[in-house]
């Protein structure tokens, strides 16, 4: 005898978002294309059901990825609307309106150091995927591809000497209380007049005054520095506990002005200064990004943070690589700006350098050399509508994770532009029809 399906029982007095909701709405229509199941099965093995309380659903912290990246929104504000936003509360997986908050901002941050980078790929693969189940994105595209580099600043105060070794000296009177450690004089009245004094002479040009003060300003901090190593020596705990802020300090108190391998900030020591030669912002503090777009539709296939300020054709072969990997095909043709010279890039592709003077060139391969520059808009749509452009992620790691899901919530804004011009044509046909 064949047993009844089962049916789900409702809640009473409730009704189902997909029920309420209008089904023609952008969002609505990207959380039915999104194929939600390969994340359970990319993520499943990261959560042990024996240990611990129960996860939360997977659909829940990737859909709340998508749209603090998509909107541009810190952790606290995209929780605080999702409570508010019932095409929110869809797209994240839920079946009724919900009227608490679903997490802790918290929760996102630790989620994150779970997945890492190699699951934030995940996330942008599935981004592309849909761009081409859904037809924004044509697989006749990927034959050409633009790539570029830019700047991922971090969220860091502009680094001056002064600053720099005032905070270094503030943290390690800070440590030292901690540990219990007792300093012969801590300078915290004096260092903080001297930088105030700093500045304000700066700001008046008179720079002999200036370097004075921030001449005391490097004093305080070596004897702050020497006193703690003396009171710590044979001390293997307190040694252990002090090696990251000494090294810190002794690497500030050694660098110069013509040093390399500068620290830049004291709680993010992987940020680089880079020259992108601008006019109106001559050095960035951050890491270099290399992004891969589509060259005739612009849609992000790869994209990588990398440290240690590279040069920019040494990038390509990388970043080549991970667009095959994660849109599954194979370049024909690259377009790059003339920074690319000495590529390291050994593919079947063809690299075709932009330079100046195209009137020797044949009209078919200038029309795709001039169209290389349409990478430069997309990156500015990442900086400016993204979160690519005040990084706010700690480490290395956290360089790769943001770069990556800005890229996601670049697709992902053209994929709900797209859905939302789809809406227009249709009702721009039904009133030609009435």
């Amino acid at each position: 005898m064949q047993a009844k399906p089962t049916v789900r029982q409702g809640r009473l007095f409730e009704i189902r978002l997909a029920q309420l909701l209008d089904n023609t709405h952008q969002l609505y229509r990207l959380a039915n294309a999104l194929d939600w199941s390969e994340f359970d099965t990319a993520f499943g093995q990261l959560y042990s059901p024996d240990q611990g309380r129960p996860a939360k659903p997977t659909r829940l912290m990737v859909g709340l990825h998508y749209l603090k990246f998509t909107f541009n929104m810190s952790d606290e504000e995209v929780v605080a609307r999702w409570v508010e936003n019932p095409y929110w509360q869809y797209f994240c997986g839920c079946e009724y309106f919900e009227h608490e908050l679903p997490i802790d901002p918290s929760m996102m941050t630790k989620w994150r150091n779970r997945i890492k980078s190699e699951g934030m790929e995940k996330l942008l693969e599935i981004t592309i995927k849909t761009g081409f189940d859904t037809g924004v994105l044509k697989r006749r595209s990927l034959r050409k591809v633009n790539v570029d580099t830019t700047v991922q600043e971090k969220a860091i105060s502009y680094p001056t000497d002064a600053k720099l070794y005032h905070k270094m000296r503030e943290r390690l009177v800070c440590e030292a209380k901690i540990f219990g450690v007792e300093l012969r004089q801590s300078y915290t009245r004096k260092s903080k007049q001297s930088l105030l004094m700093q500045s304000r002479y700066s700001h008046a040009r008179q720079m002999k005054r200036a370097k004075k003060e921030q001449k005391k300003l490097k004093t305080y901090l070596g004897r702050v520095t020497r006193d703690i190593e003396r009171k710590i020596s044979g001390k293997k705990p307190l040694v252990s506990a002090f090696s990251d802020s000494l090294q810190k300090a002794r690497r500030l108190l050694e660098q110069t002005k013509t040093s390399k391998n500068k620290l830049y900030s004291i709680h993010a020591p992987e940020v680089e200064c880079i020259a992108k030669g601008k006019v109106h912002k001559k050095y960035e503090f951050g890491c270099k990004v290399s992004v891969v777009s589509t060259s005739k539709d612009p849609f992000i296939v790869g994209i990588q943070a990398h440290q240690g300020n590279p040069f920019d054709g040494h990038t390509l072969k990388e970043a080549i690589s991970q667009a095959e990997d994660l849109a599954n095909f194979k370049v024909s043709e690259v377009y790059v700006d003339r920074g690319y010279k000495g590529h390291n890039y050994e593919g079947e592709g063809i690299v075709h350098i932009a330079r100046r003077g195209l009137r020797r060139v044949k009209p078919s391969l200038r029309k795709w050399l001039k169209r290389r520059s349409a990478i430069e808009p997309l990156i500015g749509h990442m900086k400016n509508d993204g979160r690519m452009n005040r990084n706010q992620l700690l480490g290395t790691e956290g360089d790769r994770m943001n770069a990556l899901l800005c890229a996601c919530g670049y697709n992902l804004r053209k994929l709900l532009a797209a859905f939302l011009f789809w809406l227009f044509f249709q009702i721009f046909r039904k009133e030609a029809c009435a």
